[in-house]
């Protein structure tokens, strides 16, 4: 079966529900949009706490894992990534972080003209509705995408934001205004106590369209190319085999992962990787599939027997009856928070011009099992290692479009990236020390109070870190050697395709990534529409 779109969009996440809502405003413009994914009907993903019960779902979930890194132990980490409409952005914990303006004019400044932080921020503007921050330079009011401040916090946040206040540092109110430094109440993407994803503020509205045409539980399998332009795909559906023809362009979504994976089985990347797959080459890009990052964590972890943190016990079931009760009624309280809802962005050297690390306060106990839901009491803080210097891979196990890609993160392969996130675990420690979590009488247990040297520490971080799920980078906008797309996500020597997702990320932004890729698409579907006008012209 063949059908032919002006675009083909491959992978409806965070990027490609907001193309094919932007993209089909034109009603004279037919879109196809794939996803391997169910439709978003899940009710957890509509429950906000309910992201603790997705992270390790194993239908809306691609179940990556790294390939065992050396460096942690030989430890494999999971890599939980969104296969459901919406993407990781149906999955994920709703934070909206844009990042640091730094990093988007270290964009611009590796050659990627209209990239700076005043080129994407009419972007960042274009695609919010801020409940609470309203000033027009920074914020806008009337986008797709909620965003939103808690109705409520765990009393515990208080206390981080009072310990932070004891050692000296800033308040914060707004993350996404000027230079953010401090410490704060974070905002989410959550409307009225429900989860935002891209599905549900882009997608849903556009579903009416005539002209937008929605493929779920269709996994692509190689993107098709006469000559060196791309002019559809091939996917499979219901057991079938299908293809669907682009007459204009090939646009891939499908993430930091998926992306490169796609181009590779297609027969772009690196020739040599590609031969020894059998794969015939399309077009040699020694870039794709390589500089991935990721924000790594080391936590330190609290426990107590006082009830306040969010947590399962007997002393706590009268107040989550009560939450449940008022979620039932009001979508409001636990259930309507994304549980990690306070940070502090802070520069553990004077020598860094901006933050280069972000403490996340978990008012909850986090399972040694890997269980979902927090059984007993605790908090902690999850230490995050804002720019890694070290660089991964993504490659190809085998040309089959069944077999999950060999991720290699390389964490810690530069060993200058532990620094950071030691002084991360003494501030946390001074933190927890102060007056303002005393009557919580709680105990460190990690990385545990034996681990005091820095070598100590760094066998700690080998044996706990783990990752706050922010990769990018594997197919990078840029003009050097290892750049795949340029500064129109266009792939470098081929034609009808661009990439549109993290992965075009020469540097993961110092801050979450989903708003950042909603920008990224929000700039793209003007960069197809105005090649689309070009070409009309006579």
């Amino acid at each position: 079966m063949t059908d032919t779109f002006d675009y083909v969009i491959v992978g409806a996440g965070s990027a490609g529900c907001v193309l094919a809502s932007r993209l089909t405003e034109d009603p004279t413009i037919r879109v196809c949009l794939i996803e391997a994914g169910p439709p978003d009907s899940h009710p957890l993903i509509h429950i906000p706490a309910g992201v603790a019960g997705l992270i390790g779902h194993k239908v809306l979930n691609w179940g990556y894992r790294t390939t065992p890194q050396d460096t942690l132990n030989g430890r494999a980490i999971n890599l939980p990534r969104g296969r459901v409409l919406g993407g990781s952005s149906s999955i994920n914990g709703m934070v909206y972080f844009r990042g640091n303006p730094a990093d988007f004019d270290e964009w611009a400044d590796l050659g990627n003209d209209g990239w700076s932080y005043q080129d994407v921020l009419p972007y960042f503007i274009r695609s919010e509705a801020n409940a609470t921050f309203r000033d027009p330079a920074f914020h806008g009011t009337t986008g797709p995408m909620a965003v939103s401040s808690y109705a409520s916090v765990n009393p515990l946040v208080n206390c981080f934001l009072e310990a932070a206040a004891s050692l000296q540092y800033r308040a914060i109110a707004d993350f996404n205004s000027g230079s953010p430094e401090g410490f704060g109440v974070r905002q989410a993407n959550i409307r009225r106590g429900r989860r935002e994803s891209s599905a549900t503020g882009y997608l849903r509205p556009a579903l009416i369209r005539p002209n937008l045409c929605v493929l779920t539980g269709a996994a692509v399998d190689r993107i098709v190319f006469d000559g060196r332009r791309a002019c559809g795909v091939d996917y499979l559906r219901t057991g079938t085999a299908q293809r669907v023809v682009a007459r204009r362009e090939v646009l891939l979504c499908a993430g930091t992962y998926g992306s490169p994976a796609l181009l590779k089985r297609s027969g772009v990347g690196p020739a040599s990787e590609l031969h020894a797959l059998g794969i015939s080459v399309v077009r040699d890009l020694p870039g794709v599939g390589e500089n991935l990052q990721d924000h790594v964590v080391a936590p330190v972890q609290m426990k107590t027997d006082n009830p306040t943190s969010y947590g399962l016990s007997w002393k706590a079931l009268p107040r989550l009856i009560a939450n449940l009760a008022e979620y039932a009624v009001a979508h409001r309280g636990l259930l309507a928070s994304n549980l990690f809802e306070a940070t502090g962005m802070v520069r553990t050297r004077h020598d860094e011009k901006v933050p280069d690390l972000q403490l996340v306060f978990m008012p909850a106990h986090r399972n040694a099992s890997g269980f979902p839901i927090p059984l007993g009491h605790g908090y902690g803080i999850l230490n995050v290692l804002l720019h890694p210097k070290s660089r991964g891979s993504v490659r190809l196990a085998s040309a089959d479009p069944r077999s999950a890609p060999l991720i290699d993160p390389k964490f810690f392969a530069d060993e200058r990236d532990f620094e950071p996130l030691l002084a991360g675990i003494a501030l946390s420690r001074r933190l927890f020390a102060s007056k303002a979590f005393t009557r919580m009488e709680a105990w460190e247990i990690v990385p545990g109070p034996d681990a005091i040297t820095p070598d100590e520490l760094r066998a700690a971080i080998r044996q706990t870190a783990v990752t706050v799920h922010h990769p990018v980078g594997t197919c990078a906008m840029g003009r050097g050697k290892g750049a795949v797309v340029d500064p129109q996500l266009s792939v470098h020597g081929l034609h009808g395709l661009r990439v549109i997702d993290a992965s075009v990320m020469p540097n993961v932004v110092r801050g979450n990534t989903a708003a950042a890729v909603m920008m990224i698409a929000e700039k793209a579907s003007d960069l197809v529409r105005h090649a689309q006008d070009r070409q009309s012209t006579p």
